[in-house]
């Protein structure tokens, strides 16, 4: 599955990326199909190949949801952005209390068995 994400370049604390789109399972610094642009965060500037990068997403290439908001904020591609965020997994209320009824059960049992071996 072919993926576009961004490269890290540049020196250190002066990030530069290129978008790049690749092999899923290849790592982001490793062999890349084709270079289809560049990002500098500092400047907030980038140099893109719209129609390659429109040719890649019509082939079935997935960008990565960092590459995809810029190219949204860019105007390149059309879409909403999504959200960078992974959601918290939520408790069950009921889980917790029964959690901390299990504790004080252990911490009073494990208090007779310390008074046990006093007397």
């Amino acid at each position: 599955m072919l993926v576009m994400r961004f490269n890290r370049t540049g020196r250190r604390n002066k990030p530069l990326f290129r978008l790049v789109v690749q092999e899923k399972l290849i790592a982001p610094g490793g062999r890349h199909v084709e270079v289809v642009g560049s990002w500098n965060p500092h400047k907030k500037e980038g140099a893109f190949k719209e129609d390659r990068i429109k040719h890649w997403i019509g082939v079935g290439a997935q960008p990565s949801t960092s590459v995809h908001n810029l190219l949204v904020s860019q105007n390149v591609i059309e879409g909403e952005k999504r959200s960078v965020k992974m959601e918290r997994p939520q408790v069950k209320e009921e889980a917790k209390e029964e959690t901390k009824e299990e504790v004080k059960e252990e911490v009073k049992k494990e208090e007779k068995k310390e008074e046990e071996k006093k007397a």
